[in-house]
């Protein structure tokens, strides 16, 4: 969500890991894993027309039913709908990763079983590694149920950041004083052990770069923390207060590290289909009671954890793989064309719609993107009704 200049003469081994890694290329690795043709940019820009299309349509037609009208009533049933709805939409983003572009996804360590509400650990190799756990929840049918902790300058994408809102994506300047009361307040609606949840972190803050790793090397060495090389320093707060305010609605924390094989890549990459070639989760299940309580030990341990990750991703340099590969199964090209079907009929009867039928369905389009834009803008999620109404009458009566 790198490139570094070339030494003279042959590069160490410990530089070659790193390049492995990080995606750190000499002037003779610079070519992308497949050649950029004019097919694969045709082929390209139309599957980012048909995102964009469908994303459009699904957020005009759907969101104001299953975000506003239903949320009234019910924010759980509002969330199962959403989910499932929108969940539909992000299955095309696997089916172009895995089954057109060819990306292979390989899983170690432990397995996420499909039930559990889980808080997600990653690192952040690149600006793109949030769209891979995606091959993840897929495959645990959790792909709905899938939530970020993002910068706030994402939520101003077009349509992409009406998205994220109606997800329910957590926005943030990345200043601890700025984020803490909107992160907490979001959290506390998170806290509903019947609503299926997995919150994605990534405590870096920021992609991995040569640049921040070397400034957060000298910071490390300063403050007497890890020296770490393919990993940067964890932001503490944050992380702390997610397990703080989840902890006992939570089942697992699962520390996810993602690496790529020769070069890391970047979303025009996965648009064109020219980079990853392969991508690779470790994953390690961690129980809640291993997570100290006090935030001053949270800290030592996520900065552990890290460190942990930095092995991890020095082994992998030199062996192109993690230790203890499990099989978490293949995407089905079956369903994905089936999804792929449903979701293009879906938004050519909307575009039908929108542009030949009366003009009460050209309102509805007019007043949800209305809706969409301002709710996404002053963040805005409205209440059920009758919670309300509870909470002035208990207010009333207490006084």
């Amino acid at each position: 969500m790198n490139g570094s200049s070339a030494r003279e003469g042959e590069p160490s081994h410990k530089s070659q890991k790193q390049m492995k890694v990080n995606g750190h290329l000499d002037s003779d690795e610079k070519l992308r894993h497949r050649p950029l043709t004019l097919a694969r940019i045709i082929r390209g820009l139309l599957c980012l027309t048909v995102f964009l299309s469908t994303a459009f349509m699904s957020l005009v037609y759907l969101a104001p039913v299953t975000t506003l009208m239903l949320r009234i009533f019910s924010i759980h049933y509002s969330r199962k709908a959403t989910c499932f709805l929108f969940g539909t939409w992000l299955a095309l983003w696997p089916f172009l990763f895995e089954k057109i572009n060819k990306t292979k996804v390989f899983f170690y360590g432990e397995t996420v079983p499909a039930k559990e509400r889980v808080l997600l650990l990653a690192n952040h190799r690149t600006e793109v590694d949030w769209m891979y756990l995606w091959d993840l929840a897929v495959r645990k049918g959790c792909l709905g149920y899938i939530k970020y902790i993002l910068k706030s300058s994402l939520m101003k994408l077009p349509i992409f950041g009406w998205g994220f809102h109606v997800l329910e994506f957590i926005s943030v300047e990345r200043r601890w004083e700025v984020d803490e009361s909107c992160m907490r307040q979001m959290l506390s609606t998170f806290m509903d052990p019947q609503d299926p949840l997995w919150l994605a972190v990534f405590p870096e803050g920021t992609d991995f770069t040569e640049e921040k790793c070397i400034q957060g090397q000298k910071f490390a060495a300063e403050n007497g923390l890890p020296i770490l090389h393919y990993v940067l320093l964890p932001k503490t707060k944050g992380f702390y207060a997610c397990v703080e305010a989840l902890r006992s609605s939570l089942d697992a924390v699962y520390d996810v590290t993602i690496a790529y094989k020769h070069r890391c890549p970047h979303f025009m990459d996965n648009v064109f289909g020219v980079d990853p070639s392969e991508v690779h989760l470790h994953i390690r299940r961690i129980p809640l009671n291993e997570i100290p309580t006090s935030e001053v030990e949270a800290a030592t341990w996520l900065m552990e954890t890290f460190r942990l990750k930095d092995k991890l991703l020095s082994d992998f340099g030199a062996q192109s793989h993690f230790p203890h590969r499990v099989s978490e199964g293949d995407l089905s090209m079956l369903k994905g064309l089936l999804n792929f079907s449903a979701v293009i009929a879906f938004t050519s009867i909307c575009t039908f719609l929108t542009f030949f039928s009366s003009v009460w369905v050209k309102m509805y389009v007019a007043l949800s993107c209305v809706y969409l834009a301002s709710a996404t803008y002053f963040n805005v999620r409205p209440s059920p009704v009758l919670s309300s109404v509870k909470a002035l009458f208990c207010g009333k009566k207490s006084t």
